[in-house]
């Protein structure tokens, strides 16, 4: 199986574990354990349909940005 090969402007506004896990290229049993973690201690902040959980693309980002600063601020 081949993952999609997404652009940040080709995301939808609402992401499945699937698409973020497609745009970093990472596991999607990665993403869930992201989702498990706070925001605080760097996981991705998501809420839940039922069983699903998604994230709003314009919080997936600001995500990536703080990630960016952390790694920034630790060097």
């Amino acid at each position: 199986m081949t993952n999609k090969i997404y652009t940040a402007e080709s995301l939808p506004e609402i992401l499945t574990a699937q698409h973020i896990s497609d745009y970093l290229g990472i596991s999607r049993r990665r993403v869930y354990e992201l989702f498990q973690l706070k925001p605080e201690y760097g996981g991705i902040p998501n809420f839940e349909i039922g069983m699903s959980k998604r994230v709003v693309k314009d919080d997936f980002f600001t995500w990536i940005d703080k990630q960016k600063e952390k790694k920034t601020q630790a060097i």
